[in-house]
């Protein structure tokens, strides 16, 4: 009887414990040179983060070959030693569009390139991650794509999940991965107009009660860059990144005419992009509140609790943007 009573409460202890579980911090590094400032340095000890996700190369298509081809691979200038690295490969959509492409050559190739870079910098993962927005019209090239990675890499396979893959996955598919990342930020068009294309709790309304019903675990990247729009006679030339209100503000060039609208007083070159008279900034960030915000839509319509919050992406201007604290009180909402 006490055996039993001792069993029963063991097993209410570690139910318990998991249910209070809370998630890991993670961040991803999207930078080609691996060195970390010292705010960088401070925010990974303040969170106690031991995994990063790095993104090792992309795939594109060669400009003369029209063939896949790895662009702007990684280089490491830090010892990464203390840290669980996740190798993120982004593959361009384009490469996916592509008609009978040899997907067990890239799929070699994508891993030879991931082993290579370890090698050299003394790595050892247990994890790969691959990111690509696919569509309708290159979910089978990608889905193949995916089988080969798993079966060739023999390790634990993870891919990003946007909104859209979620609420439609029925069409769109679910690749065969141990699990995934459920990206939840680019949601609006980079348009002219005041609406945030990072961020809209408007947008996500329509994906949130999908979650509940997406038959794979998913953990969830949550943005904390900025970056300005680039307007010209209401057309778009591009996004500027590095950029925000408070940047802006110290240059005497622009001028605030809005809370997120700049107008360039006169031309100039910053940053190595010309800027004519008149030119539009329309700046775009997520605020702390914003993140908190996120934070409590995606529990309240999870179907499992999520095992990490990975922040896109550590680098020293976004983190300039939030107090120390906000990431492991963004984690306390789930």
């Amino acid at each position: 009887m006490i055996r039993r009573f001792f069993i029963g409460l063991l097993f209410f202890l570690l139910i318990s414990c998991s249910k209070n579980e809370k998630p890991i911090v993670a961040f991803y590094y999207w930078k080609t040179n691996l060195k970390f400032s010292e705010a960088e340095k401070t925010a990974l000890k303040d969170n106690d983060v031991h995994k990063l996700y790095v993104r090792y190369f992309d795939i594109g298509l060669h400009p003369q070959t029209q063939k896949p081809f790895p662009v702007s691979p990684i280089h490491f200038y830090e010892n990464m030693q203390e840290f669980e690295i996740v190798p993120v490969v982004f593959i361009q959509n384009k490469v996916m569009l592509e008609k009978n492409p040899d997907i067990e050559d890239l799929a070699k190739k994508t891993i030879h390139l991931i082993t290579e870079i370890n090698t050299k910098n003394k790595i050892k993962c247990a994890e790969i991650q691959i990111d690509c927005d696919w569509t309708l019209n290159s979910k089978d090239n990608y889905l193949k794509f995916i089988e080969q990675v798993k079966k060739l890499s023999k390790k634990k396979l993870s891919a990003t999940i946007r909104l859209h893959q979620v609420k439609y996955f029925k069409k769109t598919k679910i690749p065969n991965v141990d699990n995934g990342v459920l990206m939840f930020y680019n949601m609006g068009n980079i348009a002219p107009d005041s609406l945030n294309s990072i961020y809209s709790r408007k947008i996500s309304e329509r994906y949130l009660k999908s979650l509940k019903k997406y038959p794979m675990h998913l953990d969830y990247a949550l943005p904390i860059y900025s970056w300005a729009i680039h307007i010209r006679n209401q057309k778009v030339l591009g996004l500027r990144s590095k950029l925000n209100v408070s940047e802006l503000k110290k240059d005497k060039n622009f001028e605030q005419i809005s809370p997120i609208f700049f107008r360039v007083k006169q031309s100039n070159y910053k940053n190595g992009v010309y800027y004519e008279e008149n030119d539009l900034l329309k700046t775009e960030m997520i605020s702390p509140e914003d993140l908190k915000e996120m934070a409590e839509d995606l529990n309240d319509n999870k179907a499992q609790s999520p095992k990490e919050i990975i922040f896109y992406d550590l680098d020293e201007f976004n983190l300039n943007n939030y107090e120390k604290n906000i990431f492991k009180q963004v984690v306390s909402w789930f």
